[in-house]
């Protein structure tokens, strides 16, 4: 039933124009959801809508019912206008709002060094400031005005209200004395100061440099906060823009250069040497090293032959590849990847609903409170000048834009910091969940060990020559299709290099392989063959037969010219990193447990050599998810690391699910975190930026809490001057971003 009604839904991703702080995503998320079968989640920090939506509803709706709050909102344009629309908006989305505070600062730096020195207050100079704030208020703090009158119009308040109250008010009273009252007069002047209490008429007293100084320092905050979120946002875009834009396909034996939208799965085509892979495949002809390390992080480029995978966007080191497309467009691994990361960015952590909900009910408050410590002013008789002046620094001390900043900028920093590195974080509420695990099972094929047979020992009789060994034995098993046999033969061309031709091949049933190599009549396989033609194990060759089993290694005895020569274990090696990731994992309070469908004895010598104490073997692929079930009813949280399909779900029972990039789409699309290499050290690295990434979140939900609540009775008191206040306001924004960014420098 549910997978009926999930067809019956669409998502669409609006971008929204015109949100100036944190209200204004909570009121756009609160109209869209108003609407029947409607969730919204509007981000402020990337601009942008992700709604889901019924059939019956036409996406021209939603961007009525946003442009109905007050706000712009657009549907995604296509891929190519996309692209092109990417190199100009950072542009022209900055270009208006450094025009204003390059405006506000030139002009407000003289309108407040005249009003805090009283030397240059020469006669008639406040007629000089009213001329060059006048500009300031009126055109560089248009935007909060815009915002507060479209906001009255639909009945709420944002950031954007106070801003706009407090500087037309400090605007208004100052025209009010200047025309009406006596700050007009010729010699008049008036000193600077911080504490504002006084008794005082208000009528020769002008509030210019409040008025012009708070524009200028709050447009300041606005510039600097969308330069850092363009910045914050670099990392996906980046990632976007690491695929190749044009490909060399083969068509009727000829090459053809065509646009990368125009390939087809299916299609083959050509990567020279220092050109990007196109799109994820498979290598038909050639060999290669690829560098996956702008994909990946790792820094040694891999290996590629015919019938080896390839992914789009790695580079093409060396020779000539002609590789037959997989998956292209949307399908592609970096598109998965971006796709990943941007849903992770507009998601919400459970702290920043909370800051959400504070915010939408916060501005109201902070204009009753403006008012009543006008009233209080007013009624205890300090005179209208201290009353004004402490509900204006109340209503531009309160604005919260730092609340509203500081959740979205640190998961957009942390999450595309994370995908630089090769991790991918699916959401905000995956950081919950990595700050409370303290079990981390390892799922052993694939994840600790390297998922494939591998040459791990030759041990040979006495006055044998290993070379010798090796060069005969692996000629013989290259001629067969066993992974084992493949695994003897990858490792002898490794160590003595080109193998010579076989004669004479015959695979026998259940014990081995026979054949002729330079003259000799070698036998390879399980002892009972070589006894078959009286070539009996001498004690020292027993002795490692013996040890191999022990040790849970697979060992083929090799015999030729009528002696047993040598014993050659096989085995699915240990990645050289499992045993510092495991180590890592430790120092971070996490208790490593190994879990494995082989026998105890191979789980217990893998678990031995990389540090594990707790061992959990001979589990069937099905009953994973039951040990996962088990270890949480024990009172354990549980994070998992796997990467085939039989891990899959069990990487979504777990409260924390980590898939190898290297695995299964099944266990990458089950997991919280994706890590894009199969290095085990990773994971780790994942869990300390995602709680790194979780700390900033928290430290700035602090400090934008913290400034607020020391900072409004201050205000109220008349202890700050309204200019001090919006400088104050703006800093703790820039604050936020600042911090945030700190996590770029996660290594």
């Amino acid at each position: 039933m549910s997978s009926l009604t999930d067809e019956r839904r669409n998502t669409v991703e609006l971008s929204i124009g015109g949100m100036t702080c944190a209200s204004c995503a909570n009121r756009i998320e609160r109209k869209l959801n108003k609407l029947d079968g409607v969730t919204a989640t509007v981000n402020f920090a990337t601009e942008k809508a992700t709604v889901s939506f019924p059939d019956d509803i036409d996406p021209q709706r939603l961007i009525a019912e946003v442009e109905k709050a007050g706000y712009t909102a657009e549907l995604p344009a296509p891929p190519v206008e996309e692209t092109q629309a990417d190199e100009q908006e950072p542009e022209d989305e900055l270009r208006p709002l450094r025009q204003r505070l390059i405006t506000a600062v030139a002009l407000s730096v003289p309108v407040i060094a005249m009003a805090m020195i009283p030397a240059l207050q020469f006669t008639y100079w406040q007629w000089l400031s009213l001329t060059l704030a006048a500009p300031v208020v009126v055109y560089a703090g248009w935007p909060f005005h815009k915002a507060a009158w479209t906001n009255l119009r639909h009945g709420t308040a944002t950031m954007d209200t106070l801003v706009s109250l407090g500087t037309l008010a400090a605007f208004g009273w100052s025209l009010w004395a200047l025309f009406f009252g006596t700050a007009g007069m010729p010699g008049m002047t008036h000193p600077f100061e911080l504490l504002t209490v006084e008794r005082a008429d208000g009528a020769g007293t002008i509030y210019l440099e409040t008025a012009a100084g708070v524009t200028a320092f709050i447009l300041a905050g606005r510039y600097f906060e969308a330069r850092a979120k363009r910045r914050a946002g670099a990392a996906l875009r980046a990632l976007l823009e690491l695929g190749a834009k044009d490909v060399t396909v083969l068509r009727g034996g000829t090459e053809v250069r065509i646009p990368i939208d125009r390939l087809a799965v299916g299609d083959r085509f050509v990567v020279r040497p220092g050109e990007k892979i196109a799109t994820d495949g498979v290598v038909e002809e050639g060999g290669s090293a690829v560098d996956a390390s702008m994909l990946t992080g790792e820094s040694v480029p891999v290996e590629v032959r015919p019938g080896d995978a390839v992914t789009g966007a790695t580079v093409n080191t060396s020779g000539r590849l002609v590789v037959r497309a997989t998956r292209v467009g949307a399908d592609t691994q970096l598109a998965q990847m971006a796709r990943l990361v941007e849903q992770a960015q507009t998601g919400k952590a459970q702290v920043q609903r909370l800051a959400d909900r504070v915010s939408a009910v916060f501005v109201p408050i902070v204009i009753a409170l403006a008012v009543a410590t006008l009233g209080f002013w007013l009624s205890s008789g300090a005179g209208p000048t201290a009353a004004f002046t402490a509900a204006v620094a109340v209503l531009i001390i309160a604005c919260p834009c730092a609340l509203g900043l500081a959740t979205p900028t640190a998961l957009l920093v942390g999450t595309g910091r994370g995908a630089q590195l090769g991790i991918l974080i699916k959401g905000p509420e995956v950081l919950e969940s990595t700050r409370k695990i303290d079990t981390v099972v390892l799922d052993k094929t694939g994840t600790v060990t390297e998922g494939r047979m591998s040459l791990v020992g030759v041990h040979v009789a006495d006055g044998e020559d290993e070379n010798e060994v090796l060069r005969l034995a692996g000629a013989l098993e290259h001629a067969s299709e066993h992974p084992i046999a493949r695994a003897i033969a990858v490792g002898a061309a490794e160590k003595v290099g080109e193998l010579p031709a076989v004669a004479d091949f015959t695979n026998v049933e259940g014990l081995g392989v026979q054949g002729v190599v330079d003259g000799h009549a070698v036998l390879a396989g399980r002892p009972q063959l070589l006894t078959e033609w009286s070539q009996h194990l001498p004690p020292e060759l027993e002795r490692a037969l013996t040890e191999a089993r022990a040790a849970g290694r697979t060992a083929v005895a090799v015999g030729w010219d009528g002696r047993a020569r040598a014993i050659i274990t096989v085995a699915d090696r240990i990645k050289p990193t499992s045993a510092e990731a495991v180590r890592r994992l430790r120092e971070l309070g996490l208790r490593p447990v190994l879990l494995t469908g082989d026998g105890q004895t191979v789980a217990e010598t893998v678990a031995a050599e990389v540090g594990i104490d707790e061992v959990i073997a001979e589990v069937l692929p099905a009953d994973k998810v039951d040990v996962i079930k088990r270890l949480q009813a024990e009172g354990r949280v549980v994070a998992m690391v796997g990467d085939g399909v039989n891990d899959a779900a069990a990487l979504a029972q777990a409260d924390l699910g980590l898939a190898m990039g290297t695995g299964t789409d099944a266990a990458i699309q089950a997991s919280d975190l994706t890590l894009v290499r199969g290095d085990l050290r990773v994971a780790a690295d994942a869990i300390r930026l995602a709680r790194r990434t979780l700390a900033t979140i928290k430290g700035n939900l602090f400090w934008a809490f913290a400034y607020n609540v020391a900072a409004l009775p201050l205000a109220a008191a008349g202890l700050l001057n309204p200019m001090i206040a919006g400088a104050a306001m703006a800093f703790s924004s820039v604050f936020v971003v600042t911090n945030s960014l700190r996590l770029r420098r996660f290594r």
